[in-house]
């Protein structure tokens, strides 16, 4: 079975090349922003790993990541989070907030599925051993 992504990304492109770039490997469904992340999530979808961009309307990555956290059902998905600022402190702040990974747009493509298989292998390593 196919593990399945969410990607929340406002940026139209960004979205279609991560839904073409992840499609032959992933399940993969796309929303615009977090809040719809949410409402998909709520419907009882579950991704086994969330890409998200930091700088989006309605509901910003950093809030996506901080309302997954504080949930007790969400809490373990594991996020990526997608940001177009090459500095320590944005990629400090991903790691703070609880993301398993912080990647930098333009991104290269097999760095892109490099990481989201290991976070997604080591997420199901960690859950085994719990």
């Amino acid at each position: 079975m196919r593990k399945r992504v969410l990607i929340v990304e406002d940026d139209y492109f960004v979205r279609t090349l991560l839904n073409f770039l992840l499609k032959e490997q992933f399940e993969v469904v796309t929303v615009e922003n977090g809040h719809k992340g949410l409402i998909w999530m709520d419907k009882g979808n579950l991704p086994d790993l969330i890409l998200s961009d930091i700088d989006m309307p309605q509901l910003d990555g950093f809030d996506l990541l901080n309302h997954l956290k504080r949930s007790g059902y969400y809490r373990d998905i594991p996020v990526i989070m997608l940001t177009g600022f090459d500095d320590s402190a944005t990629k400090d702040r991903c790691m703070t907030a609880g993301a398993a990974g912080c990647l930098t747009k333009p991104f290269n493509p097999p760095d892109l599925l490099k990481a989201i298989n290991l976070v997604i292998d080591n997420h199901k390593q960690s859950v085994a051993d719990a």
